[in-house]
């Protein structure tokens, strides 16, 4: 599956703003999709997730801001942002797989497709 990702920008702290991940392929109901996001001079690290049976996943220091979506009639997986503040600043990728255990969900090793990263930049 081909991925692309969308919706970066630049954000005041406490904004929001929403992603889109966008994939080719008639099976993407059946993927795993996921968002990292990397900053720099840091290492990638996970984000959200959401099945294919539509339970999320996400990291601690995003839970309660963030919200991982999908949309399969339109082969989409949104990440709604809020509440957004300085250190969310990063170049976000969304990544896909068709099976992904559980254990592993939060790896990026897990995940066969990527699409190329949208960034955003929280900042007054």
């Amino acid at each position: 599956v081909q991925l692309q990702a969308s919706g970066g920008g630049l954000v005041q702290p406490g904004g929001s703003l929403r992603l889109s991940c966008a994939a080719s392929g008639s099976t993407f109901s059946s993927y795993t999709v996921a968002w990292f996001r990397q900053a720099p001079g840091k290492e990638r690290e996970f984000t959200a997730a959401i099945r294919r049976d539509r339970n999320t996943f996400y990291a601690d220091s995003v839970k309660g801001r963030f919200t991982i979506s999908r949309d399969n009639a339109k082969n989409t997986v949104y990440l709604q942002m809020n509440s957004l503040k300085p250190e969310d600043t990063a170049v976000y990728y969304c990544a896909a797989s068709r099976s992904v255990i559980l254990s592993a969900i939060s790896s990026f090793s897990s995940y066969a497709s990527w699409g190329q990263g949208t960034q955003v930049t929280v900042s007054s």
